[in-house]
C-alpha cells in the first residue's frame, strides 16, 4: 500500500475525520442491506471496482469488496469489471480505465487509494464512487472532497473491544500480543481497540493481562511489519511478538497473519489467532483451527448496499460508518474455540456489546462519534 498516506492521517487529518462524520447524517440503524426497489435498473448500469495492492484473493480486506459488488451486480442482472492492483502506481490507471469502459459506479477498495479517487471524482461528476475505509477528505477540511463519493468507514476499534477481552478471558500466559502492517488509523484502530478490551477485562476481573505490540501511551511505539505481505518482515515481527509469550496473537493487516501462522504450525505452539476484516475461519480453512474468533468488518455488506442503491438510482453519497449497533462490524463465532472459552464468555461478551451501544462502556476511536 502507499505510504506517503501516513502524515495525511495524523492528528490534522484525525480531526478532520471526525469533523467531516459529525456533519453527516447518523449512519443506519440496521445492516445495510440491497436495495429493493420497483425501479428498473438501467440498461447501461455497469458497477466497477479496483483493488489495491493486496488483490482479490487476499481471504479478507479486498475479497470481501469483490463479494459485496458481485452480490450487488447478480441482484442487477449484470456483470461487474474488477481490476486488480499489483502496486500504487497502478490506481490512477486503473480507475481510469474504468471511467472509460463507462463505468456508472466504482468502488476503490481502500485508503491508498484516496488520492487517485478524488481526482477521478471530480475529473467526472456523473460517475458514483464509493472508497472502503477512507473518508476521501485529502485537504483536511472535514468534508468529503467530490460530492460523488460516498466513504465506508468501519468503527472496528468496537469489535476489537470484544476481541480483546475475549483474548484476555482465554489467554493463559497472561499475555496477548499484535501487530500490524503499517501504522495508519485503519489498522491501529483495530490494535488500539484489543488493547481496550483487555484494559476492561483487567479492570473488571482483577487480572494483569498484558498486551505486546501496542502501547496505548506511546502509538508510535508499536509492532508493525513494514508493508502488507507475508515476508520476512512479518515473519520476523511475528515472532517477537510470540517469544514474549503471547498466546492469543491479532495480526491486522491482510495476508501478515499468515506470518504467525506458521510458526505456529511449524512450532505445535498452543497459540491461537485472531483474524481480521472476514470471519478467516471461513476464508481460510488452512489457518481455521488456530482460530480463536475474528474482528470482523462487513465490507461486503457495506459494498452491496451502496452498489444496489446506484443500481436503484439512489445512490446517496452519505458516509457510511459501520458499528456494532448497525452491525457493520462484529466479531465472528468460536468455532473450533466453542468448548475452550469460558463457559460464560458470550453471555459477557453479548453484555459488553450492548454496553458499548448505549455507551455505558467507551470506546475511543478517530471515528468515534
Amino acid at each position: 500500500m502507499i505510504t506517503t498516506r501516513k502524515a495525511a492521517f495524523g492528528g490534522l487529518a484525525l480531526a478532520a475525520t471526525a469533523a467531516l462524520l459529525a456533519a453527516c447524517a447518523a449512519p443506519p440503524a440496521t445492516t445495510p442491506t440491497s436495495t429493493e426497489s420497483s425501479a428498473p435498473v438501467a440498461s447501461d448500469f455497469l458497477p466497477c471496482m479496483v483493488s489495491d495492492a493486496g488483490g482479490f484473493d487476499d481471504k479478507s480486506f479486498n475479497q470481501l469488496g469483490a463479494d459485496g459488488i458481485r452480490a450487488a451486480a447478480a441482484a442487477a442482472g449484470v456483470e461487474p469489471i474488477l481490476v486488480e492492483s499489483n502496486d500504487e502506481s497502478d490506481y490512477a490507471p486503473n480507475i481510469q480505465s474504468l471511467v472509460d469502459q463507462d463505468c456508472t459506479v466504482i468502488v476503490t477498495v481502500g485508503f491508498a487509494l484516496s488520492a487517485a479517487t478524488v481526482e477521478a471524482a471530480l475529473a467526472n461528476p456523473d460517475v458514483e464512487f464509493a472508497i472502503v475505509d477512507d473518508a476521501a477528505d485529502n485537504d483536511f477540511d472535514g468534508k468529503t472532497d467530490a460530492p460523488n463519493i460516498k466513504p465506508l468507514l468501519f468503527d472496528t476499534a468496537q469489535a476489537a473491544f470484544l476481541a480483546g477481552y475475549a483474548a484476555a478471558a482465554f489467554s493463559t500466559t497472561g499475555i496477548v500480543g499484535t501487530y500490524g502492517g503499517m501504522n495508519f488509523p485503519t489498522v491501529s484502530i483495530f490494535m488500539d481497540g484489543f488493547a481496550q478490551g483487555v484494559d476492561y477485562y483487567n479492570a473488571e476481573n482483577g487480572a494483569a493481562v498484558k498486551v505486546v505490540g501496542w502501547d496505548r501511551s506511546n502509538p508510535d511505539g508499536g509492532a508493525f511489519t513494514g508493508g502488507f505481505a507475508n515476508d520476512a518482515a512479518a515473519t520476523t515481527t511475528a515472532q517477537g511478538i510470540i517469544d514474549q509469550g503471547a498466546d492469543v496473537v491479532l495480526p491486522v493487516g491482510g495476508p501478515i497473519y499468515l506470518a504467525a501462522a506458521t510458526i505456529i504450525q511449524s512450532s505445535g505452539a498452543n497459540i491461537a489467532l485472531i483474524g481480521v476484516d472476514a470471519d478467516v475461519f471461513e476464508t481460510d480453512p488452512s489457518v481455521a483451527s488456530l482460530l480463536l474468533t475474528s474482528v470482523r468488518k462487513l465490507i461486503d455488506v457495506a459494498v452491496e448496499s451502496a452498489v444496489s442503491d446506484a443500481a436503484a438510482g439512489t445512490f446517496d453519497p452519505t458516509p457510511y460508518v459501520g458499528t456494532l449497533e448497525n452491525e457493520g462490524v462484529g466479531i465472528a463465532p468460536f468455532h473450533d474455540f466453542e468448548s475452550k472459552v469460558p463457559a460464560d464468555l458470550g453471555a459477557a461478551l453479548d453484555a459488553i456489546a450492548a454496553g458499548i451501544v448505549d455507551g455505558s462502556i467507551p470506546v475511543e476511536s478517530y471515528l468515534a462519534g
